[in-house]
């Protein structure tokens, strides 16, 4: 399966998330802010995927800036972005190549759906 890295400020909602990749088999990585999340990106040869909260408490869009900086590092890496605030058009011009969105709140089988979406 594919090894995902978390990056998500709310710890429940980062919970949720990791449990709902584990039970679909992938292995995860955590991060909270854009530092520890760029510090794997970094340690870590080959991440799969990237699982980011458009709105890091630290940063307005930190999870455009996470992607942004995560693709130059791995360019192979999928990302799919989540947050709680409907998507603007003007923002998905920012994501990164064959980025996706999941919108919050989001059920365990939309984020299992929309992940294995993302990998195949």
């Amino acid at each position: 399966m594919a090894l995902v890295l978390i990056v998500e400020d709310e710890i429940f909602i980062r919970q949720a998330a990791e449990w709902t990749m584990e039970d679909l088999g992938h292995t995860t990585l955590i991060a909270c802010d854009f530092a520890q999340a760029i510090a794997h990106i970094s340690a870590t040869e080959k991440i799969d995927a990237l699982f980011v909260d458009m709105r890091l408490s630290a940063l307005p869009f930190g999870g455009l800036a996470v992607a942004s900086q995560a693709i130059t590092l791995q360019p192979h890496l999928r990302v799919l972005y989540t947050s709680g605030t409907p998507l603007r058009a003007d923002i998905a011009d920012r994501f990164v190549p064959g980025g996706q969105f999941l919108l919050k709140p989001y059920s365990t089988e939309q984020l299992g759906a929309s992940l294995e979406q993302l990998l195949s």
